[in-house]
Parts: structure tokens; C-alpha cells; sequence
């Protein structure tokens, strides 16, 4: 019997390809093959324009502010100073309570955090273009919506720390809000989950004939999950009045975004597979960002349907407390991200139209640590995870279930008489 050929001797032999990130730790990161648009941006189509029209959008990219600060193009937001002041302001306390908050991780005084640097004018730009009604299914680095509608910092506080004043009694790990007032839907740890609830929120308003919309978000790497495209199908067939906003960070954890097929042509455009609206978004520019979600507003309002939002930025920090960004990528990839930090990208334009300036500015950062020190002093007051007042024990029955099963009554009572 002849002897079967190796496989090493096949010249046409397939090969399994895992995609690799193009730096690792020691490298020099060069984002040279990541260009920056000359043409700046697609044109802005009517937002009533059929789900085709905007396939190119799903592959180019939406920007309004120039570096120098110069607001340019069709997608100019008609806002004023004083809104874009608003902008800045939620932005730069978003980043100031995430230092704050990630400082007192680190000395033991909650157990776990996650920071939104890099990634505030995605939150800030999207809240300000939507009306506080409207349903928000956030992910856990949207922190900077809940700055935006006016959320109680200190409540934010006592659900990170766990303590005496947490509303939610413990029950859920630090960062992952819940603020129903605020329209603001409980975080789920597991992205994705939260994505087809956005599209049967959205598919609700339009049955009692409202015109309330939901927005829903996720990270690129959950677009690899089975809930994303079950939230496409239905949105797509229903034409839900939501916005599913896919924030591409670069990372997924520790997995870069190719692992989820980001070496396709875009994420934006899995949406034009499905019939969606999509648009893509430079997403360290808060003026595109507002432009981009107001444009996707009015088009779920008016009955067009969903669209897909792909914002296009870079996570600056780890993905948690629980991360060491060291391990994957170098120390300075951020650094030299192509498209600069959103929170100075929106200063030198208020800069530029004359609404702003270096001392303000300063003011500004100094008034904003301010404010979260004197915060974090009184949720402090009301206990961390290792000292002062703590959630009763007792309160872990609560609030879990509207009819208590049988055993967790009994569990309840065993409870109660081992602590006497």
C-alpha cells in the first residue's frame, strides 16, 4: 500500500489564520495606515433617505472638527457656544470621576472599576443629541450620559462603593448603574445581552404610536455574539426606532478588534447586511458624534427605522482595574492615536471660534476635581467596601424576586438565626 503523502509536501495546502494586532509591548506603535480623511466626511443625506443611500458611510468616516478646531463640512451641528461649553464641561468631570474613582480602587477603598478616557465624547455627544426620555442600554463605559442627564454623582459614588447609601443594596458590582429615573438602563457585565431589550423597547414605543426611541450600545468585540445580529434582524424587520451603536475601541478586552472580524471592511457595515441605516464616526469628535446620533434621532422618530452607528475611537486605558493594557499593547499606543484626545479636540474648537481659553479651561479642570473630591468625601462618609456603614446583610433577600419562592424565605429564616 503506498504511503499517504505528507501534509507538509501539499504546495496548496490551507493555513489557519488568527489575526494579530500590528503592535505588541516593545513595539513603536505607527498608525501610518490609518489615514485621516482628506475629504473629511460623506455628505448628509436626508434622514428619510432609503437604508442604501448610506453604504458608503458605513466605510468612510463622519468628522466636523478639523485639529486646528475648525468645524467643517455638511455634518455641522447647528449649536451653540453655550451647549458645546455644556459638551466640554460633561466631559472633563467625566474624566475627573473616573481618575477620582480609580484612585480609591487602587487603595482598597471599592473592589473594582472601569475608566471611559479616550471614549467621553462618545457618551456626552450622543446624550446632548437625544432627549432625556429616550431609553439609553448602555455598556459599562457610558458613565458620561449619566454626567450628561444630570445623574447624582453621589449616587453614582455609593453604587461603585457598595455602601450604606447604594439604592441597588450591593447588588450589583461597581460601574454597572442603574438609574431608571434617568432613563438610564441597568448595566449587564455580559455585552450584547442588552442589545435585542433596546430593539424591544424601540419596537414598544412604536406600538402605542409614541415617538420615543431606545439607543443601545456594545463594544466591537460583541458584534461576534448572536445577540448583535439577532438585535439587526428584528430591528431591520420591524423597523424599530433605535439607534445600536457600536463602539470601536480597538479593544476587546484584551483581544484586539480583529478578533471579531475588525479586518473587515467595517463594523458599520454589517448594518447595510441587513437593511439598516449605517454610519460611521470619528469618535474622539464630539461634534460628529452629536451630529451623527441627531441624524439617527430623527430618522428613528419619523419612522425610518434603525440605524447602526459604528464610533470609530481608541480605549486610552485598560480595560478595568482588573487589567494591565502593558501585557498586550505599548505603553504609548493612545499616545500617538491618529485622532487625538476628544476632550482636547473640543476645547482648541471653542478655542478657535473664540468661546474659550487657556485659563478657563484650567478653571474648568480645577472646578471639576473640586467637585468630585467634595463628592466622593460624602459617599465615603457613608462607607466603602472596607470601612464605615454597610449594606445590612439581610437586604441581599430584597428586592430579587416580587413573590418570594418558598426556599428563599427559608434560607432567609436560617439566615437570621445563625446571626441571631
Amino acid at each position: 500500500m503506498a504511503k499517504q503523502q505528507s501534509d507538509t509536501s501539499r504546495p496548496n495546502q490551507s493555513k489557519m489564520y488568527v489575526p494579530e494586532p500590528p503592535f505588541r509591548p516593545g513595539d513603536q506603535p505607527d498608525y501610518s495606515h490609518i489615514a485621516v480623511p482628506a475629504m473629511h466626511s460623506p455628505h448628509r443625506p436626508d434622514p428619510l433617505c432609503d437604508d442604501h443611500e448610506t453604504a458608503e458611510h458605513a466605510l468612510r468616516l463622519i468628522r466636523v472638527m478639523r485639529f486646528n478646531g475648525e468645524a467643517v463640512g455638511e455634518w455641522i451641528p447647528d449649536l451653540s457656544a453655550d451647549l458645546k461649553r455644556d459638551m466640554l464641561e460633561d466631559m472633563v468631570l467625566t474624566r475627573a470621576m473616573d481618575d477620582r474613582m480609580f484612585a480609591m480602587q487602587r487603595q482598597g477603598k471599592m473592589s473594582f472599576y472601569m475608566k471611559s478616557r479616550g471614549e467621553e465624547a462618545v457618551s456626552v455627544g450622543h446624550a446632548h443629541a437625544l432627549r432625556d426620555s429616550d431609553m439609553v442600554f448602555p455598556t459599562y463605559r457610558q458613565q458620561g450620559i449619566l454626567i450628561a442627564r444630570d445623574a447624582s454623582m453621589l449616587e453614582m459614588m455609593n453604587q461603585c462603593l457598595s455602601n450604606s447609601g447604594d439604592p441597588l443594596q450591593g447588588k450589583s458590582i461597581p460601574v454597572l448603574y442603574s438609574f431608571k429615573k434617568h432613563g438610564f438602563f441597568s448595566i449587564s457585565g455580559n455585552l450584547g445581552t442588552q442589545l435585542i431589550q433596546a430593539v424591544g423597547w424601540a419596537m414598544a414605543e412604536a406600538y402605542k404610536n409614541e415617538d420615543g426611541i431606545a439607543s443601545a450600545f456594545t463594544g466591537e468585540g460583541a458584534t461576534a455574539e448572536g445577540d448583535f445580529h439577532y438585535a439587526l434582524n428584528f430591528a431591520s424587520t420591524y423597523r424599530a426606532p433605535c439607534i445600536i451603536n457600536v463602539v470601536n475601541n480597538q479593544w476587546a478586552i484584551s483581544s484586539f478588534q480583529g478578533i471579531a472580524m475588525g479586518e473587515g471592511e467595517s463594523f458599520a457595515a454589517r448594518g447595510t447586511g441587513y437593511g439598516l441605516a449605517t454610519l460611521r464616526v470619528d469618535g474622539n469628535d464630539a461634534l460628529a458624534v452629536y451630529a451623527a446620533t441627531a441624524w439617527a434621532a430623527e430618522r428613528a422618530r419619523k419612522g425610518g427605522g434603525a440605524t447602526v452607528i459604528e464610533h470609530f475611537t481608541y480605549r486610552a486605558e485598560g480595560h478595568s482595574t482588573s487589567d494591565d493594557p502593558s501585557k498586550y499593547r505599548p505603553k504609548n499606543d493612545a499616545d500617538v492615536w491618529p485622532f487625538g484626545d476628544p476632550v482636547e479636540r473640543l476645547k482648541v474648537h471653542l478655542v478657535h471660534i473664540g468661546e474659550w481659553d487657556e485659563d478657563r479651561h484650567e478653571a474648568l479642570l480645577a472646578d471639576a476635581k473640586k467637585t468630585v473630591r467634595e463628592t466622593y468625601k460624602q459617599a465615603e462618609a457613608l462607607g466603602t467596601v472596607d470601612a464605615g456603614p454597610q449594606v445590612d446583610d439581610f437586604t441581599m433577600f430584597d428586592k430579587v424576586y416580587a413573590d418570594p419562592p418558598e426556599l428563599l424565605l427559608e434560607q432567609e429564616e436560617m439566615f437570621k438565626r445563625e446571626l441571631g
